[in-house]
């Protein structure tokens, strides 16, 4: 029997998540097509070590347009990489393995935002 998502608790929820950062890069959105454009440019808040927010509990208000997935949200967000383990979860699909954007990111403090379409990456792993 599998697990219905409303049935998670919040502690179960957030080990859902692999750490792979990538919710965390800096999208574009064509405003013609709306489609979804990922960069390499990465949250200020974002430590590239660990993969993880430094100021998490406060991501939403430091950073209005962070979104926080929760089981009520997760099949209206179509951005997500293809690797999420969310996603995953969603499709009743095994968790992928971890596969970090360490080493592949730049932070937003280093890149202006007239510069952000320079950096739209075309990963595999997106």
């Amino acid at each position: 029997m599998t697990k219905k998502l409303s049935d998670y608790k919040p502690e179960e929820w957030e080990a859902v998540c692999n750490r792979c950062g990538k919710c965390c890069l800096i999208k574009l959105q064509d405003d013609d097509t709306e489609e979804i454009y990922y960069t390499d440019v990465v949250c200020r808040y974002f430590d590239e070590q660990s993969c993880t927010c430094t100021r998490y509990d406060e991501r939403c208000k430091l950073v209005p347009e962070c979104l926080k997935l929760t089981p009520e949200n997760l099949d209206k967000i179509d951005w997500m990489p293809q690797t999420c383990a969310y996603r995953a979860l969603l499709n009743g699909q095994p968790k992928p393995p971890r596969n970090p954007i360490t080493g592949r990111c730049v932070s937003e403090l280093d890149v202006s935002e007239e510069e952000l379409e320079d950096h739209i990456v075309d990963w595999e792993d997106l």
